[in-house]
């Protein structure tokens, strides 16, 4: 573990970023050795300390990564963490912190089976609306945390998390799309919810995709196609949902014109790009 550029493996006890969870982070797919979409993971990294007003050097944070980058694995996890750095007791910032960056590897899950779909719960736990923290990578996490303590058993890969309003959200740990009569949808995230790395690549490069606000579970059973994503992972097709009474099944559409086979196509085509 890097912490500030140098090698060690632990950081100060009254760090803010242990105490309240003050900052944010990334987690990164490495492909052959190489940090996929790391541009865009940087860029929200620097926005998420923007919008909390926690001072980020970029500069010194890419010759971490330079002096990293001969340890990157073939196949792993690169995970940035920022911090605004040490803090007495209260809420209230110091006038000036030392930021903390940490930086660590990690392998990369065994994911062998999901690339034909998955199976997904819907979760109790519901998203708060705060739209002064909504799409940024923020440290407290623990809604998801929450939302994880009720998974159902091995055999599901990921929860579906709605608000307070009862609309959808995301996944614990990624974001959704839809199809619906050729158009593809993915929730607005204005209220809650983190902008993942891969859901904005993927609005990018699909023109037909586009966020949406306020769609109901109802809606979401009536899609043809759904499937989740995030940067890790890549693409998941949704094959079951269940709900507290139900189980919903689906089949993935992944012939041609199939938007779930567009975006496994497009993440095929990103990790050949890192060969």
């Amino acid at each position: 573990m890097l912490v500030n550029g140098s090698d060690q493996d632990s950081i100060t006890g009254n760090d803010r970023g242990l105490a309240y969870g003050d900052g944010v982070f990334e987690t990164i797919r490495l492909h052959n050795n190489k940090p996929l979409l790391l541009g865009s993971h940087l860029n929200r990294l620097a926005l998420g300390a923007q919008r909390l007003q926690i001072s980020l050097n970029l500069e010194h944070l890419e010759q971490e990564l330079e002096q990293l980058t001969f340890e990157y694995p073939a196949q792993g996890i690169l995970k940035i963490l920022v911090t605004r750095g040490r803090g007495g007791r209260g809420y209230r910032p110091p006038a000036e912190a030392d930021t903390t960056r940490l930086l660590t590897l990690h392998p990369l899950p065994d994911y062998a089976g999901t690339e034909k779909g998955i199976n997904v719960f819907v979760c109790n736990q519901r998203l708060a609306k705060q739209p002064s923290l909504a799409g940024i990578k923020h440290l407290n996490r623990l809604e998801q945390v929450m939302a994880s303590l009720e998974w159902p058993g091995a055999e599901f890969h990921e929860g579906l998390m709605l608000d307070t309003s009862d609309f959808v959200v995301e996944g614990t740990r990624s974001n959704i799309f839809w199809g619906e009569k050729d158009r593809l949808f993915t929730p607005a995230l204005d209220n809650c919810g983190v902008e993942g790395v891969m859901r904005n690549y993927l609005l990018e490069k699909i023109p037909e995709a586009e966020p949406i606000e306020n769609c109901t579970l109802d809606r979401l059973l009536d899609a043809e196609e759904i499937f989740f994503c995030n940067s890790i992972f890549g693409i998941w097709p949704v094959l079951k949902i269940k709900t507290d009474t139900d189980m919903f099944s689906l089949e993935p559409n992944t012939n041609t014109s199939g938007f779930t086979r567009k975006a496994k196509d497009i993440f095929a085509h990103l990790l050949e790009s890192a060969g």
